[in-house]
């Protein structure tokens, strides 16, 4: 599975000792992407258990959307089956036009 995930910063976060969870002794990190406390992790990441591992998806509203295909700056488009198209040919850009 695949999470587009939209960050806005652009510096690093420097972790404070007042980050460790005082319970466990530990800090958790945020890999998920969805964590409404990011960089650290707050359980967000249960929400993905059931994603299928051939999709891509977006997460927005709280909601979890299907990625279809997504295009590029260059224009390339790749399809949520992994493939890619130039979209301005309209020729699949995996294909080098020998047959399979």
């Amino acid at each position: 599975m695949t999470r587009l995930v939209e960050l806005e910063e652009t510096g690093p976060r420097k972790l404070e000792p007042s980050d460790i969870d005082d319970e466990k002794g530990d800090v958790a990190v945020c890999r998920c992407g969805l964590s409404d406390s990011f960089p650290f992790c707050d359980g967000s990441h249960r929400r993905t258990r059931d994603e299928d591992p051939d999709m891509t998806y977006v997460y927005e509203d709280g909601e979890r959307r299907v990625v279809e295909q997504v295009v590029t700056e260059d224009e390339s488009v790749a399809d949520s089956d992994g493939s890619t198209e130039d979209s301005e040919s309209g020729t699949d850009a995996d294909d080098d036009g020998s047959p399979e």
